[in-house]
């Protein structure tokens, strides 16, 4: 039975919706797995109704998500006054010009997001390989994907490593939907 994983995000610039398509890419990666990417601009709420799991990103503006995920998360309280997201998968990401910014308060964000609307959240449990570009989840991120595009046009960056991660992060979700749905 083929399982729905829907990746939702706003992206001011190319760089959080470049981690997305990598995130795609991973999820792709897995055999029976349909897999939309949806930027927040444009929501199709019955796609999300029928996702078996729903990864969320932004970039982090100033320690927080942006106004326009904020707008989402704020529109989805129909969703959540019905509880229609109980028990699907949740994953978060995020991306910043800075190596912190204070990423994991964004991530943080999205995950209590997601346990308001019951959702069930896959972290990202994969050890570091080390803290330059080439390196997989080089700032040892456990919540969720973090990414820095270094303020750097979205051609140059985010670097290899970030992306790789990203794929990464997307297999996972992925087999973790065939697991636990």
């Amino acid at each position: 039975m083929s399982k729905n994983i829907v990746i939702v995000y706003h992206s001011s610039y190319g760089h959080t919706q470049k981690i997305a398509q990598h995130i795609a890419l991973g999820v792709s990666q897995i055999a029976d797995i349909e897999c939309y990417l949806m930027a927040v601009e444009a929501i199709d709420w019955q796609l999300l109704a029928d996702a078996d799991a729903i990864i969320m990103g932004c970039p982090t503006y100033m320690g927080s998500a942006s106004a326009a995920f904020k707008s989402f998360m704020d529109a989805s309280s129909k969703v959540w006054l019905e509880q229609g997201w109980q028990g699907k998968l949740a994953a978060g990401f995020t991306n910043s010009g800075s190596l912190s910014g204070d990423k994991l308060a964004v991530l943080q964000q999205i995950h209590l997001f997601a346990m308001q609307h019951g959702m069930l959240w896959v972290g990202m449990p994969l050890m570091p390989t080390g803290t330059q570009p080439d390196d997989l989840n080089r700032m040892g991120s456990y919540m969720g994907l973090m990414a820095q595009s270094d303020s750097a046009p979205v051609e140059v960056t985010p670097p290899i490593g970030d992306l790789k991660s990203a794929e990464w992060f997307g297999a996972h979700i992925a087999k973790t939907s065939l697991r636990c749905l």
